[in-house]
Formats: C-alpha cells, sequence, structure tokens
C-alpha cells in the first residue's frame, strides 16, 4: 500500500536542506572566483514561487533565493497562496518549486492560486520568464504532476520557458543540483554582478540529517490498543539527547529503518542466490544481504523491476496491463502484492545480483507526525504509529518501518532518525485564540503535541479536538490522557466519533455537522482548524462538511462558503497534515 505522493515533499528535508546549503557554499565560492563581473546599482528581480504541503519545497525555495542573491538578484521568496494570479503579469522572472500532493494533486498552498490562474478568461503572461524545479517520487503513476502542470499551464499562457522543468526523484539531489546551477546565472545574464564577500560564507549545517541521522535510543515501545483490537497501534519515545536537535510541535520525525530479515532471507532465495555475492552500492561492493537490509526498498515494485518481470514471464495479463497503460488496473493487480509475491509467482524471471539490486530504487526514511511537544520534552520525541500487518497471497506482509519499530528496535538497535519542520502546521502564535483539531486514529498525534505545548505556554485559549476510531472499548487511545486534559480544562470539547459500536456508523465529520453552531462561532472568534489524517476519504469528507457547516451557519451561498473557506487558508488558519 502506498503512501499519498505529498509526503515526497517530505524527502526534502532538514538533512537535504543541509545538503543544499553545503552546496550553495560551495557554489558562492566558486562564483566569487570566476564571475569576475562588476557590480550593478539596479539589481534584478527575481520571485520564487513554493507550493508544498509539509514546509520542505519551502526551504528549498529560501535556499534558492539565496544564491540569487550571491548573483546580485533581488529575490522574493513566497508560497503560492501569498500571491494573486494577476501579479504574474508583473513578473519578469519566475523559478517555480512545487511537490505533489495525494494523486498528482496541487499542494494545499498552492491549489487557490492554480484555481486562479485556470479561471475562463485569464491572463496572459507573454513577459514572463520562468523555469520549474518539481519533487516527486517514481513509485506514483502521476508523478510530478503539479510541477508539470505549472510548466505546462504557464506555456500555454505565453510565457517563456527559459530552462526545462527538472522533475525530482526521492533522491534529488544531483537533479537539483543542475538545476540551480543553470538556470539561476541564465536569470542573472547580463545584469554584471560581483558576489559580496559576506555572501561566500559556509552556511551551517546540522551536525545530525538525512544523509547522516542521529542514532536515537528507543525508551518506550507501548501498545495502545487493546489486545483484542484489529489493529495495532504503538506509542514510541525515542531519546534525542545529546544531538543537538530540537523541534516544535506540528513537526515530523524521519526514520530510517531497515528491512525484515526474514523477507530479505525470502528474496534472496527467490533470486536464487546465496547472499554473499558482492554488489555495487555507491561505488563501494558489498554483500547482497547487506545491500537488501540496509540499502533498497524491497517491499514495493518499482516501474522498471515491474516492467523486467513482466517481459522476463511473458505474461499475458501484466504485460497487457502494462502495454494498456492502464492505471487502474494496474493499481488493482498490484493491491496486496509486494517484490517477494512477483518472483514467487514467475520463479522464471531469474535475476543475478547485480541486475535485480538495479531494478530496485534506495531504501527511504518514513516521515511520521509528532505526538510530543518540544517545550515539554526537549530531549526526547514521541511517535503514535500504527502497526501495518496483513494477509495476502498466502503470506504475512509487514510494513517497513512501522514493524521495524515495533518488532526489530532492542537495547543494541539505535534508531536512525531526522526532524523534517512543518513552519505551517503550528500552534498559533497567538495564545488567546481557539483552535479546533480534526485528529481520527493516529491522526491525533500532533494534537497531543499541541495540547502539550497549549498546557506549557498557558495558553488561555479554547481548544477542541475530534477524535474516532473503530470501537471506543479498544481503540481509544491516550483516552486516560484526553479525559484528564478535560478535567482540567485545557481541553474545552471533545467530540467522539467511533465508527462500530452502534449499527449506523459515525464518523468525526458527522460530529462536525452536529456541532456545527458552535464551530462555526469558533471559526468568527478567530479559531484555527487543524486536519490530521488519511487524505483519501476523511480530509475530504472533513473539507466538505467544514464548507457545509460555513454556509449553513453563516448563511452563505455555496460560492460564499468556498470564498471564506479560501481565505481561512490564506490565513494559514486552515491547514492539513494528510497522508
Amino acid at each position: 500500500m502506498k503512501l499519498p505522493q505529498f509526503t515526497n515533499d517530505a524527502p526534502y528535508s532538514e538533512g537535504q536542506r543541509a545538503w543544499l546549503s553545503g552546496f550553495f557554499a560551495g557554489m558562492h565560492a566558486h562564483m566569487s572566483q570566476n564571475v569576475g563581473l562588476s557590480a550593478q546599482t539596479d539589481s534584478q528581480t527575481i520571485t520564487i514561487l513554493y507550493g508544498s504541503q509539509t514546509g520542505s519545497a519551502e526551504s528549498v525555495a529560501n535556499d534558492a533565493g539565496k544564491v540569487a542573491k550571491a548573483y546580485g538578484l533581488t529575490p522574493r521568496v513566497k508560497s503560492m497562496d501569498e500571491i494573486e494570479a494577476n501579479a504574474l503579469t508583473t513578473i519578469e522572472y519566475l523559478l517555480i518549486i512545487t511537490s505533489t500532493y495525494g494523486e498528482g494533486e496541487m499542494p494545499d498552498n498552492a491549489q487557490l492560486l492554480w484555481d486562479s490562474v485556470n479561471a475562463e478568461g485569464m491572463l496572459r503572461l507573454e513577459g514572463l520568464n520562468y523555469s520549474v524545479l518539481a519533487l516527486g517520487d517514481t513509485s506514483y503513476d502521476l508523478f510530478c504532476q503539479a510541477g508539470i502542470d505549472w510548466d505546462n499551464k504557464l506555456t500555454a499562457l505565453g510565457a517563456t520557458r527559459i530552462y526545462d522543468r527538472t522533475d525530482c526523484d526521492v533522491d534529488f539531489e544531483e537533479a537539483a543540483e543542475s538545476w540551480i546551477t543553470a538556470v539561476i546565472p541564465l536569470m542573472a545574464g547580463g545584469t554584471g554582478t560581483t558576489i559580496a564577500e559576506t555572501e561566500t560564507r559556509e552556511i551551517d549545517k546540522p551536525e545530525y540529517h538525512r544523509k547522516n541521522p542521529f542514532p536515537g535510543t528507543l525508551l518506550v515501545n507501548r501498545l495502545l490498543t487493546d489486545a483484542s483490537s484489529s489493529k495495532e497501534t504503538r506509542h514510541y519515545e525515542i531519546s534525542i539527547a545529546g544531538s543537538g536537535l530540537s523541534y516544535e510541535a506540528g513537526d515530523a520525525l524521519c526514520v530510517v529503518p531497515t528491512n525484515c530479515p526474514e523477507l530479505v532471507a525470502d528474496i534472496i532465495k527467490a533470486i536464487r542466490c546465496k547472499g554473499d555475492e558482492d554488489v555495487t552500492v555507491n561505488g563501494e561492493l558489498i554483500r547482497l544481504k547487506a545491500a537488501l537490509h540496509s540499502h533498497f526498498e524491497i517491499k514495493t515494485p518499482g516501474k522498471e523491476l515491474l516492467e523486467e518481470i513482466a517481459t522476463r514471464s511473458g505474461d499475458q495479463e501484466l504485460n497487457g496491463i502494462i502495454e494498456a497503460g492502464d492505471k487502474q488496473k494496474l493499481s488493482d493487480y498490484l493491491w496486496g502484492r509486494d517484490i517477494l509475491d512477483l518472483l514467487l509467482q514467475f520463479p522464471v524471471c531469474e535475476l543475478t545480483a547485480a541486475e535485480f539490486i538495479a531494478l530496485l530504487k534506495p531504501l527511504q526514511h518514513r516521515a511520521y507526525s509528532i505526538s510530543s511537544s518540544g517545550k515539554k520534552y526537549p530531549e526526547a520525541v514521541h511517535l503514535t504509529v500504527a502497526s501495518v500487518r496483513y494477509d495476502s497471497y498466502g503470506r504475512q506482509h509487514k510494513g517497513v518501518c512501522s514493524t521495524f519499530l515495533a518488532d526489530l528496535v532492542d537495547a543494541e538497535t539505535h534508531v536512525r532518525c531526522f526532524f523534517i519542520p512543518n513552519k505551517v502546521f503550528r500552534v498559533p502564535e497567538n495564545d488567546k485564540l481557539p483552535i479546533i483539531m480534526v485528529g481520527p486514529g493516529t491522526g491525533i498525534a500532533p494534537f497531543r503535541a499541541f495540547l502539550q505545548e497549549r498546557h506549557y505556554r498557558n495558553a488561555s485559549g479554547k481548544n477542541w479536538l475530534f477524535f474516532g476510531d473503530r470501537n471506543a472499548a479498544t481503540d481509544y487511545i491516550y483516552r486516560d490522557e484526553l479525559e484528564s486534559y478535560q478535567e482540567s480544562g485545557l481541553l474545552t470539547k471533545l467530540d467522539l466519533a467511533f465508527s462500530r459500536d452502534q449499527e449506523a456508523k459515525i464518523y468525526v465529520q458527522d460530529k462536525m455537522l452536529e456541532q456545527g453552531a458552535e464551530l462555526f462561532l469558533w471559526l468568527e472568534q478567530g479559531g484555527y482548524f487543524f486536519v490530521c489524517g488519511d487524505a483519501y476519504r476523511m480530509a475530504k469528507d472533513v473539507d466538505q462538511a467544514l464548507h457545509a457547516v460555513i454556509a449553513k451557519h453563516g448563511k452563505l451561498t455555496e460560492q460564499q462558503a468556498i470564498d471564506y473557506v479560501n481565505q481561512l487558508k490564506k490565513a494559514k488558519r486552515y491547514v492539513r497534515d494528510v497522508y
């Protein structure tokens, strides 16, 4: 089962930002030595717009702005929801850096601008020169679709593409470097700039990041759900003492897992290898077993591996689906299957160790919403994680990272980790403002952190949580904490929706509609509305309910309700952390 693509914004994390910072610093120094141009009084303005679901594309955009400044340009770095569509007509040089959310969708902060640009009878942009950097993941059908859409739209509106769009996979460094080193000088062409000495100094890099994760120690691994539950949700506490790292409520922790040893052994057997074969990884020879254990994704088949298996097997069904390009049929075919299932299904596809490794993607970290406040727990970080386990095609399947944490980490095993900051998904700075939090299941994680944060800050603002799951008796996680917060007055309102405790299923959006009048009142009082959890159904249903509540209790038309919600988004008062 794939994660929604917006998490592909997540890989552009603090660690990768550190890489970019190092690259930029070297680039500054290179330019200082090699660009022998005289300074000009008037610097050329370059606009850098970012579309980001988690905040990481924003960081890349800010760092790109530093390079532009080093070239003597005047960069304007803005979120896409901070600019009106007609302002594009006044821009001469534009860079767009965007991730893709869900199945080819725009990030939340890019949607309003995208809708405006696509409005009928829209503007012409003949005076605009642009280039696009798209962040994505090739395991998704609509790889980098948001960036592709922006590229095509700007061209259709008459803008001039001065450098080809670059589509970045999960390991984006080389592609991003090529784009940045090419496009910034193009936009600085003819300005005759020199680089100030102060711009050549090296930008500080955090000691621990994606390429150098911190070796955390697992302090707590506690089952939250009842043993009889149909789910397995666990609470983890990981020590970051001595790391020098810090985090805010709303941030994510990225965990770098290793693969299940049993799965590694089964795959080695399936490709008829022994495990001691030498393979090349990052220019070094290591044993196949070690490579599969720590370096490569061995669960979800990538496009290259799938096509190779189809070709070698000659299977009519699989080849027919791939040749037809039917994405839905392919998704249905792969549902419940992993790489081992395919290898067992097509044993004629014998691959050498080197051939097999070449068809795999690098093992990636998994990002989890943090369920603790960094102010309350400065030396530890808490996670709330559902363990993925299911039976399919005659064998048990397990989630890579969720069961790494649940089953494989012990006193001798470090949890390699680093942080992704999410500057938008934050407790309001104004402690007097109310907040409404919708987080069923593990979506409660950041809101547990929010409540800790509000308590730590002694915030007087009201707090309202909508929480739910399948059954109250088995799935009411953090019950004691939430009820304690209710008794103390910290949690002003708590609405619960346990879908299977009655004949007619009840969900959090149903509770929102029931409490619509008061919910709208909180919004009118300046309240913030946060959502965390499933992107495909829950978040969409909650969004529909929010529009319905605003229309009914604000006595607004459908379009007026849409405008109201859009204003909440622009003010960063309607923010989602969905996956």
